[in-house]
């Protein structure tokens, strides 16, 4: 990586002087720098200013799911050998992280080192508005800038519908773009084209979000595999089978992802709290700091929704998350479970005090 012409071949990559910075003890040691395109069954693709390599992973930590090499990773590989290894992956910057569908509490890294979230949000059947704020928490957590892309627009001929629809995401989104594509007539390509020249970005998003066929039309050609959805349920087949990096014509780099049928959080409070910001800005106004917002006195949460001012759909939401968010995190921390108990029977014992004062009340 000492010359230029190496640097810039990997520049359309993401490379830059802070990745060289980090990169310069194992340019030392003659290893070569590269960016992981794929990764598949152990191996890796991943492209050097040499070409795209192909190198085995086992060398890095093989058993916890989120030190393994993942797509976008920046890693040393070693210039030679068969089987040639991946020696290390460079601290990421960002890392987009779900908590594995075991039952053990992992949690599982989907993409690194990524500027943009996009998630991908089809524009048929009923929007499942639960399901984004879902994927927002992650995309928020991870470092990443997110991105609404409501997809297949042309399926919605009447503006009218459109305008609610959108709103209704916005509301669900608050503080994230939101744009409506359509890949058949290329109705706002241009406009995320011009979001994803400015860095590395993901697509997210369910079976069927078009997300492929996205991907298409961001790269000018059929480069992934597109599949009908199911005409029963507006559901799509896994297409994509692999997280891969693709270098688009105007600049940047896209990763895409397979459909997620389960996204669950990974130590995300921080996201969920960007994804409900309304509802932890209401809360600082609550009239206890540790208010549950359930049924305590001067709870400006409770009062925003009674107004109207705060769906409660919303508050539902919020509610659902933070206590899937605390109990992966208490699954994972000896010291978060005894908290979470003793929160637990202090809620229990409030609650039975005001069935007893009610009953007091009654009698």
């Amino acid at each position: 990586m000492t010359s230029t012409s190496a640097f810039l071949a990997l520049a359309r990559y993401g490379w830059d002087d802070a990745w060289a910075d980090e990169f310069a003890r194992y340019d030392a040691e003659g290893l070569l720098a590269g960016r992981v395109i794929r990764v598949d069954r152990g191996q890796c693709d991943v492209v050097t200013a040499d070409g795209t390599l192909r190198a085995d992973t086992a060398f890095v930590t093989p058993n916890d799911p989120m030190r393994v090499v993942c797509t976008g990773d920046w890693v040393a590989v070693e210039p030679a050998g068969n089987p040639r290894y991946v020696r290390t992956y460079l601290p990421r910057r960002t890392a987009f992280v779900r908590s594995t569908s075991s039952k053990r509490a992992e949690g599982q890294i989907l993409a690194a080192n990524v500027d943009h979230a996009i998630v991908a949000v089809p524009l048929t059947g009923d929007l499942d508005l639960g399901r984004i704020e879902r994927f927002l928490a992650l995309a928020w957590e991870s470092g990443a800038q997110p991105l609404v892309v409501l997809t297949k627009a042309d399926l919605v001929p009447d503006a009218v519908t459109l305008s609610y629809l959108v709103k209704d995401v916005e509301t669900t989104a608050p503080g994230v773009p939101v744009l409506t594509v359509s890949a058949a007539t290329g109705e706002g390509i241009d406009v995320l084209a011009a979001v994803a020249a400015g860095g590395t970005s993901v697509l997210l998003g369910q079976s069927g979000a078009g997300k492929s066929t996205l991907a298409n039309a961001l790269i000018g050609e059929d480069t992934m595999e597109v599949q009908a959805t199911r005409d029963v349920d507006g559901k799509g087949r896994h297409t994509t089978t692999t997280r891969n990096l693709l270098a688009l014509p105007g600049g940047g780099v896209l990763i895409d992802t397979p459909g997620l049928r389960g996204v669950g959080l990974w130590d995300a409070q921080t996201g969920v709290g960007q994804v409900f910001a309304e509802i932890e800005e209401l809360a600082g106004q609550c009239r206890f700091h540790d208010c549950a917002h359930v049924a305590e006195p001067g709870c400006a949460v409770l009062a925003a929704v009674e107004t109207g001012e705060l769906p409660e759909r919303r508050l539902d939401s919020y509610r659902k998350l933070m206590r899937e968010n605390q109990w992966i995190v208490a699954k994972t921390d000896a010291r978060a479970r005894a908290e979470l108990r003793r929160d637990w029977k202090r809620k229990g014992a409030e609650g039975k005090a005001a069935m007893e004062a009610k009953r007091g009340r009654w009698a």
